[in-house]
């Protein structure tokens, strides 16, 4: 049921919403009945348009670079059997018959500087250079990782973590693959999911999940967030410590974390992946406003 775990909880939309109505005084029993009848049929249509929008498939994506590179315009496009998609949105989050497993987009190629993001804000969301004040953004140091991001996440802003005590950063949920493959930018994998760090920027959460792509030789060896420090000592800190210094290249300074600091396990970091995944559900439907961003 894996795949299917996107859809089974859209209707607790549906009930959570009938509880709402329920915790509050009604007119009359009447009435009640009509605002649930209501709201069952004001998300019908939106959750049946998500089942036929996003089948449970595999995809045979094709990334297709327009542009030259570290230029203002270049995008890496992405396409199904010919057809163009938004790797935000098209590509599945859990990979069909691959349980365990999750789908990871890669931006950024291990050692490479160019600040590399699906675009959220264009149309069909191509990977491009992020810029500011219309120049091309670089990494001060070279990431020590694969980074890129879960599809079909959203961290909304204008949510705020129990645990983090703080909002999401209105982007895909980040994830760090630490295999000892170099990922070309674009490319599509399958990662198995190990643990995650709560990075605090500009006082929003900022998830970065750690994980492992699953055709990597250690893969077979690591199932949680423990196992990495056994088979790869100091991993976890190197992740932790880059992020936390990377800015203070560009003169800011250094990134604090939330949860202790502490890289918590796989159980944890599936409810943050899945939370993520419930509310992108939520602005591709419609209930949460869309605002600039391209749904």
């Amino acid at each position: 049921l894996r795949p299917m775990a996107s859809f089974v909880r859209f209707p607790s939309l549906i009930s959570k919403a009938s509880a709402s109505l329920l915790a509050r005084p009604a007119r009359s029993c009447a009435a009640l009945h009509s605002s649930v009848a209501a709201s069952r049929t004001r998300l019908a249509a939106p959750v049946a348009t998500l089942r036929t929008r996003f089948p449970v498939r595999n995809m045979a994506t094709k990334a297709v670079k327009s542009g030259s590179e570290e230029t203002l315009e270049y995008r890496i496009f992405f396409e199904d059997n010919g057809k163009t998609i938004s790797p935000w949105h098209d590509i599945p989050l859990y990979p069909a018959g691959q349980p365990g497993l999750l789908n990871f987009v890669v931006e950024i190629p291990r050692g490479t500087r160019a600040k590399m993001e699906v675009a959220c804000k264009e149309k069909s969301n191509p990977i491009m250079q992020d810029t500011k004040k219309g120049k091309l953004r670089y990494y001060g140091i070279d990431p020590v990782f694969n980074y890129g991001c879960f599809p079909q996440t959203w961290e909304d802003p204008n949510v705020k973590h129990e645990d983090a005590n703080c909002v999401g950063d209105g982007d895909p949920i980040d994830v760090v693959e630490i295999g000892e493959k170099v990922l070309a930018s674009g490319t599509v994998t399958q990662v198995k999911p190990l643990g995650v760090l709560c990075m605090i920027d500009d006082g929003e959460a900022d998830w970065k999940v750690i994980a492992i792509d699953a055709n990597d030789p250690k893969a077979a060896l690591m199932n949680d967030i423990a196992d990495v420090e056994e088979v790869m000592p100091g991993k976890v800190s190197e992740v932790r410590e880059w992020f936390r210094s990377y800015k203070t290249h560009e003169g800011k300074p250094l990134n604090s974390f939330g949860l202790n600091e502490e890289a918590k396990d796989r159980a944890y970091t599936m409810k943050v992946v899945q939370l993520a995944h419930d509310d992108w559900a939520k602005l591709w439907m419609g209930l949460t406003p869309k605002g600039k961003f391209e749904v």
